[in-house]
């Protein structure tokens, strides 16, 4: 799992949008009173207490692989809240699970389908799986991105390093879901409307998500310089209109075993 120089102040900038598709996947959950959750790249763990609420989970412990998003998750823990420094690709629940839930933390993961069959074994049976992960890969502000990348001096830098997108479209999944033996199961794609103060405040949602990857690869000043390019290349692209109307596709998921 490839997450870069995670700035939680940064991430946070945008809290009540980024919140929305969590709750919306969380409504797909079934309380499991007395179960087992695990809410895997839970982030600062701000939201995983609702996760366990709604739940009714005995136990639920919220992972992530970034310390500086988890020095956080402590204000957020008890009460049968737990929180592990840990990778996605190599957890493993200490006893089978009641929810797998995930929100926007897969994306960064290779190989959905390995993945996917990982996730499906740590569950029960009657257990559910819920995951949101991004899917505006085709939005300018993640095309310029990649473009960028492939600019030198950035790509000497990075080593010809690109950013992969191994989100599959939305029947895929549900392919897969029915392959791993799910017998219900909800997919759908998902337009969320975001309205931004100004275009250049795309530069700073994407700062604190996508742009960490190539951050957590350059040095400072390389850095800095390619956030200069980007923001060159990116809003000749958007509309001037303000508020800067920026929707963002996300695939919501949800499958009981």
């Amino acid at each position: 799992m490839t997450r870069g120089a995670w700035n939680p102040d940064q991430y946070l900038r945008f809290r009540a949008e980024r919140s929305r598709p969590f709750f919306d996947l969380l409504a797909l959950v079934a309380p499991c009173p007395g179960g087992r959750a695990a809410d895997l790249g839970c982030g600062t763990g701000e939201l995983t207490p609702a996760l366990h609420r709604a739940t009714g989970a005995a136990e639920t412990v919220g992972i992530d692989n970034s310390e500086t998003m988890l020095a956080k998750s402590a204000a957020h823990a008890g009460d049968g809240v737990r929180f592990e420094l840990a990778n996605i690709e190599t957890f493993e629940p200490r006893d089978p699970l009641d929810v797998v839930f995930s929100n926007a933390a897969l994306h960064w993961v290779d190989d959905h389908r390995a993945l996917f069959s990982r996730l499906a074994a740590m569950l029960k049976e009657g257990g559910q799986l819920a995951v949101q992960v991004p899917a505006n890969h085709g939005h300018p502000s993640h095309t310029v991105a990649d473009e960028v990348a492939c600019e030198e001096p950035f790509a000497s830098a990075l080593g010809g390093y690109r950013r992969g997108v191994p989100v599959e479209e939305p029947e895929w999944y549900a392919g897969l879901f029915d392959s791993l033996g799910f017998r219900e199961q909800s997919v759908r794609l998902q337009v969320y409307v975001h309205h931004l103060p100004a275009r250049a405040d795309v530069i700073e949602w994407t700062r604190g998500t996508l742009l960490t990857d190539y951050e957590k690869r350059l040095a400072p000043g390389l850095f800095e310089a390619f956030l200069v390019r980007y923001r060159e290349r990116l809003l000749p692209l958007l509309s001037e209109a303000e508020p800067f109307y920026y929707p963002f596709k996300r695939i919501l998921m949800w499958a009981r075993k």
